[in-house]
């Protein structure tokens, strides 16, 4: 498999960062069970782990999940966390069972109203993946064919109460990046509350 080789050779970061947005707003995230839909090697599943969390990272890659493992016996909450070797494209995932869902960098449109089923009332997705853009991006796929359109993972989440939605470019070492995020809660209704905003 291609990822457990860029894995196993060290090609990939082995200690990633999570989300910044994510980081940014943990503190208006619903606490509890948190699912990280192709965690890869635990971007954000620890840092959810590591903020109280119990977190179910699911990713078909074994070498991935084998460090989130490791990171987490070594941090000291492996209790916390629960690797699930699995392809989401394929996986059933269980009917309000989550606080919390996170996926990052993984196109997964077809089954995502199955994932956001997997909420819980008042649970919060986060989902963040790359854009196709003009100029065209250089981080994340090689063709536009998996990336989102723009609004394309707006208008898939619109069914849900959206806290925070954003289409950007960023770029870095000569490199450009073209990402949108979205955080949506499992609520329909006209007055809710929301994130506060810092000036």
């Amino acid at each position: 498999m291609e990822w457990d080789e860029r894995y196993r050779t060290g090609t990939y970061p082995t200690d990633p960062e999570p989300s910044p947005v994510l980081r940014a707003y943990l503190d208006e995230l619903p606490d509890g069970r948190a699912l990280d839909v192709a965690a890869g090697n635990g971007r954000n599943a620890l840092f959810l782990a590591a903020n109280g969390y119990r977190v179910d990272a699911l990713d078909q890659s074994s070498e991935g999940l084998s460090i989130v493992d490791e990171r987490a016996q070594s941090r000291g909450f492996a209790d916390r966390v629960e690797t699930i070797r699995a392809d989401a494209t394929t996986h059933d995932f269980p009917e309000s069972t989550y606080d919390l869902v996170t996926i990052s960098y993984f196109r997964t449109l077809d089954r995502l109203a199955d994932i956001k089923a997997a909420l819980k009332p008042g649970g919060v997705l986060f989902y963040q993946h790359h854009l196709r853009a003009d100029p065209p991006a250089t981080v994340g796929p090689s063709t536009d064919r998996y990336r989102f359109d723009s609004n394309e993972l707006l208008r898939a989440c619109l069914d849900l109460t959206v806290l925070y939605y954003d289409e950007s470019t960023e770029s870095r070492d000569d490199r450009q990046s073209a990402t949108a995020t979205i955080i949506a809660r499992n609520t329909r209704g006209g007055a809710q509350s929301y994130p506060r905003r810092e000036e």
